[in-house]
C-alpha cells in the first residue's frame, strides 16, 4: 500500500511540473519599441520539433500583388470631378444620341417652315379630224401645261411651326436630363472609387499591424514564452486581414472599371482623381432650392414643352377644318387655238370636320398636363428626400469627426500598450482594433453618403458644367 502511495505522489509531481512549464503565468513584454519583432534572431525551423514549429509568413495566404502592367502605364494622369464629367459628356453614347435627337427636332422645324411646292402637269397627244380637211386644215398635235399651287392656311402653318419648335425644346430638355443623370453618375462613381481606395488603404494598414503582431508572437512561441494557441489565433486574424485586403483591392479595381465604362473607354487606365471624400458640399439656401428645383428640372421642362406641343397640335387640327385653297393655271395650244386659263379649287369640309383628331389632341394635352403636375410634385418630394439624406449624412460625419474616431484611436493605443506589457491579452487588443476599423469604415460610408446626396441634388437641379458641352 505504501508503494502504491509513493507512485501516486511521484506521478502527481510530474504532471504539475509539466503543466507549469507549458503555461507561464506572466507573458514576457513585447518591448518598448512598439509591436515590432525582437532584435534576437529566432532559431531555424528545422531545429524545432514538427509539432511545435510555428507557421511561417509564407504559409499564410498572401494578398495578390499589384499587376505589373500598372507600373508600365507610366505616370498617373490627374482628373478633377468636372474634368471627368466633361470627358464623359463628350464621349458617352447616350448623350451623343440625345444630342442627335435635338438635331432631328431642328430639322423638323425646317420642314414645318417650308412652303408647299407647286405641282406641274404636262399633256401632249395627236389630234384626229372628224370633218373634211378643207374645213379643219391639216391634223396636228395638241399639248397643255397645268400648274397647281396650294395656298396653305396661315393659322395651321403657324401652329405646325410652333409644335415643331416645342419638340426642339423637349429634345433639349431630354438632352439636359441625360447629361445631368450621367454627370451625377460620374460624380458618384468617382467618389465611390475614392471610398474603395480609402477602404483598401485602411485594410492595408490593418494587415501590416497584424503582420507585426504575428511576427512578435511567433518569436515568443519559438522561445517558449507564449503558448502555441496564441500563434494559431494570430494566424487566423492574419488570414482574415489578408482576405479583407484582397477583397478591398478587387473592389477598388471594380469601381475603377465602372467609372471607365461611363466615359466610354476614353479615360486612361492610369488616371487619378484629384478629389477627396472630405470635399465640402456647398448649396444655396433651402428655400431657394425649393423654388428652383421644380422649375428648372429637365424632366419638368420637357413635360412643359410637350404640353406646348399638344396645345399647338389642337390649334393645328382646328385650323385644318378651314377650307384649303389651290390656285390653278393652264396653258392649252393646238394648230388653230391657244388658250390660257386660271382658276382655283377649294376643299370644303362639309361631311367630316376632323372631330376625332381634335378630341385626340385635347385629351393628349390633358394627359400631359396631369403628368406635369404630378412630376412637379414628385420632383419636389425627391428633392426633400435628398436634402434630408444630406443632412443625415452631415450629422453622421460631424459625429465621427467630433471625437468618436479620436476616442477609438486612443482606445487602440491603450490596448496596444497594455498588451505589450502583458496586462491585457491578444483578444482585448484585437477587439479594440475591430471597433476602430468599424468606426473608420462607417465614417467613410457617411462621407460617401454625403457626396451621393449632393450629387442627387445637383442632378435634380441639372447642375453640371454645361458651358463645357456644345449642343
Amino acid at each position: 500500500m505504501q508503494i502504491l502511495y509513493s507512485r501516486y505522489l511521484l506521478f502527481s509531481l510530474l504532471f504539475l511540473s509539466v503543466t507549469v512549464l507549458a503555461q507561464p503565468t506572466v507573458p514576457l513584454p513585447i518591448g518598448a519599441d512598439g509591436l515590432q519583432p525582437p532584435a534576437l534572431s529566432s532559431p531555424p525551423a528545422r531545429e524545432l520539433a514538427p509539432a511545435t514549429a510555428p507557421l511561417r509568413m509564407n504559409e499564410l495566404p498572401q494578398p495578390r500583388p499589384p499587376s505589373p502592367s500598372a507600373e508600365s502605364l507610366g505616370p498617373t494622369v490627374p482628373f478633377t470631378i468636372e474634368e471627368l464629367q466633361r470627358l464623359g459628356l463628350q464621349a458617352n453614347g447616350l448623350v451623343l444620341a440625345a444630342r442627335s435627337q435635338v438635331g432631328m427636332a431642328k430639322g423638323g422645324v425646317v420642314a414645318a417652315s417650308a412652303y408647299l411646292n407647286p405641282e406641274v402637269m404636262f399633256m401632249i397627244g395627236p389630234m384626229d379630224r372628224r370633218l373634211p380637211v378643207q374645213l379643219t386644215g391639216p391634223a396636228n398635235d395638241q399639248h397643255s401645261v397645268t400648274v397647281i399651287q396650294p395656298i396653305e392656311n396661315p393659322f395651321m402653318r403657324s401652329a405646325r411651326i410652333g409644335a415643331s419648335e416645342a419638340i426642339v425644346n423637349a429634345s433639349r430638355a431630354s438632352l439636359d436630363q441625360v447629361s445631368a443623370d450621367l454627370a451625377a453618375q460620374l460624380r458618384v462613381r468617382a467618389y465611390e472609387l475614392l471610398l474603395r481606395q480609402e477602404q483598401a488603404a485602411m485594410e492595408q494598414g490593418i494587415y501590416d499591424l497584424l503582420s507585426n503582431v504575428r511576427r512578435r508572437i511567433a518569436a515568443n512561441v519559438e522561445k517558449g514564452e507564449l503558448a502555441r494557441f496564441e500563434l494559431i489565433r494570430a494566424d487566423t486574424e492574419m488570414q482574415s486581414a489578408a482576405n479583407r485586403k484582397e477583397a478591398a483591392i478587387l473592389t477598388a479595381e471594380r469601381a475603377k472599371v465602372f467609372l471607365m465604362q461611363l466615359t466610354a473607354g476614353t479615360l486612361p487606365a492610369n488616371f487619378q482623381i484629384i478629389a477627396s471624400l472630405k470635399d465640402p458640399a456647398n448649396f444655396p439656401s433651402l428655400e431657394e432650392l425649393r423654388q428652383q428645383v421644380p422649375t428648372i428640372n429637365p424632366d419638368v421642362v420637357r413635360l412643359e414643352a410637350e404640353q406646348e406641343r399638344a396645345n399647338k397640335r389642337i390649334s393645328q387640327e382646328r385650323a385644318s377644318v378651314l377650307p384649303s385653297l389651290n390656285v390653278l393655271y393652264t396653258h392649252y395650244q393646238d394648230q388653230q387655238f391657244s388658250s390660257n386659263t386660271a382658276g382655283m379649287s377649294v376643299r370644303v369640309p362639309i361631311f367630316y370636320r376632323r372631330r376625332g383628331e381634335i378630341d385626340t389632341a385635347i385629351y393628349d394635352s390633358a394627359r400631359i398636363k396631369e403628368s406635369l403636375e404630378y412630376r412637379r410634385y414628385e420632383i419636389a418630394q425627391l428633392f426633400e428626400a435628398a436634402w434630408q439624406m444630406l443632412q443625415i449624412a452631415q450629422r453622421r460625419v460631424d459625429m465621427f469627426e467630433g471625437g468618436l474616431i479620436k476616442e477609438a484611436e486612443n482606445a487602440v493605443k491603450v490596448a496596444e500598450a497594455a498588451y505589450k506589457f502583458g496586462e491585457r491579452g491578444l483578444i482585448e487588443f484585437l477587439d479594440t482594433q475591430r471597433i476602430l476599423r468599424g468606426i473608420l469604415g462607417d465614417s467613410l460610408l457617411a462621407r460617401f453618403d454625403l457626396q451621393s446626396a449632393a450629387a442627387e441634388i445637383d442632378r435634380l437641379r441639372a447642375h453640371y458644367p454645361k458651358e463645357l458641352i456644345a449642343e
